[in-house]
């Protein structure tokens, strides 16, 4: 690899036209979803690629809807477009609609018309894909296909007029019925829908196919390379066609394929997420489950995270599956130093400090993150009564198990060594209590330098300690013995935790790491003066590996 060439094979090509001149040294390139639902971590992707591009090469992209299909836009999914991409940390230079391009789009079909390279056909549904042949049986022409242009022209006005029921006639390119490429085999480019648009009210009966389309609304609007996942492929040729026998556009822009993103334990097809959000799997677009850009938001990744595993997967000419790892691992990376800790515990064991004073309480200094010092420290209470997390005691432990045991003594973290003497149980047989002592001797920072423990464990004081409810988030997807993505039954599971004061007072939105559980933020949407609501972003432990 030359010195001064990228590892992005798209900018590769970017920078070869800027060398012929290709298009004056300009790149200008769009993002075009459809507002039919919520945006994708795939998406995201998309988003990243096309704007961070055109940001290299000093160059614009455009926030274009494409709403070919005459079917009622939902302003929920414009908005909550509108929302991500800025969310993203992106602004577009014009915000279009592909139905602003109708009057161009039906007057190329025209030139097509009068150039002899498009006519209206009767042929059915079944009988086209009967007359479209296979792989390897080339297509059979439709016994319209020598229509004169005249003839052509006078049906496609009886179209746009109205005189025919949907799907009763349809405009085709005239190209070549034996092409390899099936999508070459006169493809339809107009089909009749009686339906009012959003945009165009009533003006129009009938609608461009996306293949028609797509290439004529970036022709107009300038843009220079137009970056489409790789299912898009097989339809350049026709792209290009388009543009080529039109004939409108001096230097047309071109159409450049990269792999979409595929996610281990996740799915990418708007469908499916919506099915899943009509039937209440989830509880909306913005479940923290979800994999869209909204329920990702939700779930406490930031969008620096997002744009760092984007350019980390990089872009490639190939489909393969990245695991989701990598993307737990650049929201790790992206909120290590960014956050506080905070004392919260799960499955509670309560601690009395038996030697302690019944009216007495302290307060502990702790580090508000210990890789980062400039984040100083905070104030814990500290008292007779406690409550330590469950996995941090174990009656008969383990090999090398350093935390609390009958017998054993560990350093509670930011106070004293505690020695635990008994364990009190209930009529059941579970744990009622832990009677302990501490070594006053001892406290945190004090300059104790006699014996050494192996285990620090972090507490709560009982009579100081705020309830919340924690919402721990696992898979949405997980694989059968087959290998099938299939719905989780535990994707989440939710428990009242108790947390150190401090968090009675946080807000929504607000990150914090849980000492030793994970990444959490109060719930956008759930969090209020009442109740403190927690999402897993993501727990600590990670099994990506980053490469050196």
């Amino acid at each position: 690899m030359s010195e001064n060439k990228s590892n992005n094979f798209i900018h590769n090509i970017i920078d070869k036209d800027n060398e012929e001149g290709t298009y004056g040294g300009k790149v200008y390139t769009r993002f075009p979803p459809e507002p039919n639902g919520y945006l994708h971590i795939g998406h995201a992707k998309s988003i990243c690629l096309n704007f961070t591009t055109a940001q290299k090469y000093g160059g614009k992209t455009n926030l274009r809807y494409d709403d070919t299909n005459p079917v009622k836009e939902d302003v929920e999914y414009v908005d909550s477009i509108e929302e991500d991409v800025r969310w993203l940390g992106f602004t577009w230079e014009k915000r279009l609609w592909a139905s602003d391009y109708f009057d161009t789009m039906y007057e190329a079909a025209v030139t097509l018309i009068k150039k002899g390279l498009a006519y209206v056909d009767d042929l059915t549904p079944e009988q086209m894909r009967e007359y479209r042949g296979t792989l390897t049986k080339p297509g059979t022409p439709s016994p319209n296909r020598d229509q004169s242009p005249e003839e052509a022209l006078a049906l496609f006005e009886r179209m746009r007029a109205g005189e025919f029921a949907d799907g009763e006639r349809t405009l085709r390119a005239r190209i070549d019925m034996a092409s390899p490429n099936i999508n070459m085999r006169d493809p339809i480019i107009y089909r009749i829908a009686h339906t009012e648009h959003h945009n165009t009210g009533d003006k129009w009966c009938i609608y461009p196919m996306y293949d028609f389309a797509h290439p004529i609304e970036d022709a107009i609007e300038g843009i220079t390379h137009s970056i489409c996942t790789l299912e898009f492929e097989d339809h350049r040729p026709l792209y290009d066609w388009v543009l080529r026998e039109v004939g409108f556009w001096p230097h047309p822009p071109k159409q450049i394929e990269f792999a979409r993103l595929n996610l281990t334990h996740t799915v990418m097809s708007k469908r499916l997420l919506k099915a899943l959000v009509d039937d209440g799997t989830v509880e909306g677009w913005d479940d923290p489950r979800m994999p869209t850009i909204a329920g990702l938001r939700r779930r406490g990744y930031t969008p620096e995270s997002i744009r760092n595993f984007c350019e980390e997967i990089g872009v490639a000419k190939g489909n393969s599956t990245i695991d989701v790892a990598m993307l737990e691992h650049c929201i790790r990376d992206d909120l290590q130093n960014k956050v506080q800790a905070r004392n919260v515990i799960e499955d509670p064991i309560k601690v009395i400090i038996t030697n302690y004073p019944e009216d007495a309480s302290e307060m502990c200094e702790v580090e508000n993150n210990r890789n980062v010092p400039e984040m100083g420290t905070r104030e814990i209470p500290f008292s007779r009564e406690l409550y330590i997390d469950g996995a941090d005691f174990m009656e008969v432990p383990v090999k090398k198990y350093f935390r609390l045991f009958p017998g054993n003594e560990v350093r509670f973290k930011g106070a004293y060594f505690i020695t635990c003497n008994e364990v009190v149980k209930n009529e059941d047989g579970s744990i009622k209590e832990l009677l302990c002592t501490y070594d006053p001797e001892t406290r945190s920072g004090s300059g104790f330098e006699g014996r050494k423990v192996k285990g620090t464990i972090h507490f709560v004081d009982a009579k100081t300690a705020v309830p919340i409810r924690v919402r721990n988030y696992n898979y949405l997807y997980v694989e059968d013995e087959n290998g099938e993505n299939v719905l989780n039954p535990n994707s989440l599971e939710e428990k009242i935790c108790y947390a150190e004061p401090s968090l009675a007072d946080a807000q929504p939105g607000e990150r914090f790491q849980f000492f030793r559980h994970g990444y959490y933020i109060a719930d956008a949407k759930l969090t209020n003066d009442k109740e403190k609501v927690f999402n897993r972003i993501v727990d600590l432990k990670s099994s990506f590996k980053p490469k050196k």
